[in-house]
């Protein structure tokens, strides 16, 4: 059973920082966690992914967050970072971690449960 754990979420004026965490376990051995990634949601909208990052180091980001926001990992201890600067009201939504597993055949993706963040003007 691979559980998914995000933590961090609150409260923030605009302008101040945030840090989210997200942490995975319990999936069997042989399997490989390859991409980690940041979405966010509004009620009412889709799931919109903000930053992910892949086992090689590559990351990408949504163009409203680039320059703000920093995605991390330490894969070897399947945990993820997002830290979040300059924060505006529109960041306001609940944050989930996906990961990606990969067996080396197919991959599998799971999520958390979701952290809400809340920005203040």
């Amino acid at each position: 059973q691979v559980h998914v754990v995000e933590s961090g979420g609150g409260l923030a004026q605009a302008g101040g920082s945030l840090r989210l965490s997200c942490a995975a376990s319990g999936y069997a051995r042989g399997f490989t966690i390859w991409d980690m990634g940041w979405y966010r949601q509004i009620p009412g909208k889709q799931r919109d992914l903000v930053a992910e990052i892949t086992l090689q180091g590559n990351t990408r980001y949504t163009d409203s967050v680039k320059g703000r926001f920093t995605i991390s990992s330490d894969f070897a201890k399947n945990t993820m970072y997002l830290q979040m600067n300059s924060l505006k009201p529109e960041d306001t939504a609940v944050y989930f971690c996906k990961v990606t597993i990969t067996s080396g055949a197919d991959d599998y993706g799971y999520w958390g449960q979701g952290t809400q963040v809340t920005v203040s003007s």
